[in-house]
């Protein structure tokens, strides 16, 4: 017996379904068993001193304290702030290179591409360090100039890859009618090249929210540091301190994500639903006279 679209499974097939579904559930209940173990048993630091149990309410009475719930969404504004401005240099950045990497000029194309290589290549925290040891910037100063340099790199070859695939007629079309080639890049392939990349861009800048953690290291005075201070202040609670980071790093990003998909819906061809006035362009139904002529069309003559 088959269906339209694949054959039923025989008697061997369903038997290793049933032995696979088994396997499944049977690890996904040794999991289970596995955390409520290690949620109730007692823990051992690094040190070898004894924690209490994370089932202890103890370590989670301290979500009820206003003070530490305000401590810590001022550091998740000081990371939201890095990553604000470090998006904006960013967006810039990348403009810049990927006009820079199609210049017609190889005296100005070469040195660019070498450039942004560079910046792609080297690890987000190192800049960091650089910045910050070379300039003595701040740690404020040398994370938002690391993400902006890396992500504006990464932007500069998405932007220049969405301009590489537009049809070259749209570039002939504006030297035809007399543009110069900047501003038929500027006006007529940016902007189309711009609309088709926004999902990947906007899916960069999630990549560099994620990457402000990495401030934490230059002391940076973002969520994940104060998480770590108040962790300093009682081991027991790094269980608890960590999750609420998690938490807090997670709704941010699928925030971000969302908008994303959502940003993708309406940019992609044919997206979004088109409005149609259902009382006229004026919002209000109009009566219109009937043509005498129409009217007496099909009317047998007197």
């Amino acid at each position: 017996m088959s269906t339209v679209l694949y054959d039923a499974p025989g008697p061997k097939a369903r038997r290793r379904a049933r032995v696979i579904t088994v396997v499944v559930l049977l690890a996904l209940a040794g999991a289970v068993a596995f955390l409520v173990v290690a949620f109730v048993s007692p823990r051992t630091s690094v040190s070898g001193a004894e924690l209490r149990p994370l089932s202890d309410p103890s370590l989670w009475v301290i979500l009820n304290d206003r003070a530490i719930w305000r401590f810590l969404l001022g550091g998740a504004l000081a990371t939201l702030r890095m990553a604000a401005l470090a998006a904006v240099l960013a967006l810039v950045i990348g403009v810049l290179f990927s006009f820079l990497r199609t210049a017609r000029s190889r005296w100005i194309r070469l040195p660019s591409t070498i450039v942004l290589e560079f910046f792609r290549g080297m690890p987000v925290l190192l800049m960091m360090l650089f910045v910050l040891l070379v300039f003595s910037t701040g740690a404020y100063g040398a994370g938002v100039t690391a993400l902006a340099l890396y992500n504006g790199a990464i932007i500069g070859e998405i932007l220049r890859s969405g301009v590489a695939a537009l049809p070259r007629g749209q570039r002939e079309a504006g030297l035809t009618i007399g543009l110069t080639p900047l501003r038929t890049r500027f006006l007529i392939e940016f902007p189309q090249a711009v609309r088709h990349m926004l999902p990947i861009i906007i899916a960069q800048l999630v990549v560099l929210l994620k990457d402000t953690a990495l401030a934490y290291v230059i002391s940076y005075d973002d969520l994940l540091f104060r998480i770590d201070t108040m962790r300093k202040g009682d081991g027991n609670l790094i269980f608890t301190l960590f999750l609420v980071a998690l938490v807090m790093y997670l709704a941010i990003n699928l925030t971000l994500s969302t908008i994303a998909r959502l940003v993708a819906r309406r940019v992609r061809p044919g997206g979004g639903s088109p409005r149609i006035p259902g009382r006229g362009v004026f919002g209000r139904r109009r009566s219109v006279a009937p043509d005498p002529m129409v009217a007496t069309q099909g009317k047998p003559a007197p």
